[in-house]
């Protein structure tokens, strides 16, 4: 009897062990990142890693956008990122570069949120149609684009008052006074007035971006396991292409949103396009290319690796609360198991000798 009961415990033990090994998930090089996680995961990690993205390179930003000024102040023309950065320190103030900053963390968090949940969500949807879960190119233009169309619906307001507060001499006190100022002179409308040519410019910028991001993580990272350096370098690349290619709509996008030219009223790319041209010739669109991807390599790179970070952390917190009762699961079993063969153990058996009745 006793080697009977060993050799079920036995068996119940082997198969505990079988079903471990059997789940790629209790393995220690567990680090692929997770292709269902929740919308919830998607939205925090966006959140975070857009919040990163615009508050850590901020300083350039404000150099860039004072770059792409048609008429500048003599006292803010600038030969380089650096030299402009140091000028406007020493000019004006070490909080100066930071100016603005508060908008664009106000509304990074939920645009970002929406970004990354919309592009995931649309990615995975698209892909499944087209390569069957394989990756898509055109699943991940498209939803970059989709996602940019809800990105910029939030973020668009926000970054009509960061410019204005960024530019030399600005005329606003502060976020309220810069909100109220521009309601009253030039209506609500004024926030979203570079919203079609954000859209134009963006759209190709974020499928140039996610297109560029996925290429190259393909090549360095094709079994997409949660590796940093793969995706800080894959940032950095669909950071400066994208950066680099939709530069000229950035610098109309800047015009209609400073209204730098005096004329209140102007709007459309159309007219942005001609007024950039009068007023700088061709070489205009490109004012503040070099700022521009100074600022995108890192805040991509930036974005990328936190929120596949913080991605990979929340699913495995998630991971970790299944195994646990999973773990529970097993256990409340084997107990179960040496119950009832202790139960059979006791019970009485008949006599080898006793015939049946």
């Amino acid at each position: 009897m006793e080697l009977r009961t060993e050799a079920v415990v036995a068996t119940v033990e082997m198969s505990e062990l079988k079903s471990r090994e059997d789940d790629p998930s209790d393995s220690k090089e567990y680090e692929s990142l997770p292709p269902h996680a929740s919308l919830t995961t998607h939205m925090t990690a966006g959140a975070v890693a857009g919040i990163l993205e615009h508050t850590v390179m901020y300083p350039i930003d404000s150099v860039k956008t004072r770059m792409q000024s048609l008429q500048p102040d003599p006292k803010a023309q600038y030969r380089g990122v650096y030299e402009a950065l140091q000028r406007i320190v020493r000019t004006e103030g070490i909080m100066r570069p930071l100016r603005g900053l508060n908008i664009t963390v106000l509304g990074a968090g939920p645009a970002h949120a929406l970004y990354f949940a919309c592009y995931e969500r649309v990615k995975r949807t698209l892909s499944d149609v087209i390569q069957n879960g394989g990756n898509s190119h055109i699943a991940n233009g498209v939803a970059g684009s989709l996602a940019t169309v809800l990105h910029d619906a939030v973020m668009n307001p926000a970054e009509v008052i960061k410019q204005r507060m960024q530019m030399f001499n600005s005329p606003y006190r502060g976020l309220w006074d810069c909100v109220v100022t521009v309601t009253q002179r030039e209506g609500v409308a004024a926030f979203y007035r570079s919203y079609s040519t954000q859209l134009t410019m963006n759209i190709p910028f974020q499928a140039v971006h996610f297109i560029t991001y996925e290429l190259t993580q393909e090549r360095l990272n094709p079994q997409r396991r949660y590796r940093p350096t793969s995706h800080i370098v894959s940032g950095a690349a669909a950071g400066a292409v994208s950066a680099a290619v939709t530069t000229p709509l950035d610098v109309c996008k800047t015009l209609l949103n400073t209204q730098e030219n005096g004329a209140v009223r102007l709007s459309g790319m159309a007219n942005a396009i001609r007024t950039v041209h009068r007023l700088g010739g061709p070489a205009a669109f490109f004012k503040g290319v070099q700022a521009r991807v100074i600022y995108q390599m890192p805040s991509t790179a930036i974005a990328w690796s936190v929120y596949e970070f913080f991605k990979y952390f929340l699913t495995q917190h998630q991971h970790q609360h299944d195994l646990a009762h999973r773990d529970h699961v097993h256990q409340h079993q084997h107990d179960l198991a040496h119950r009832d063969h202790a139960h059979q153990l006791q019970e009485p058996k008949p006599d080898a000798g006793s015939s049946p009745t």
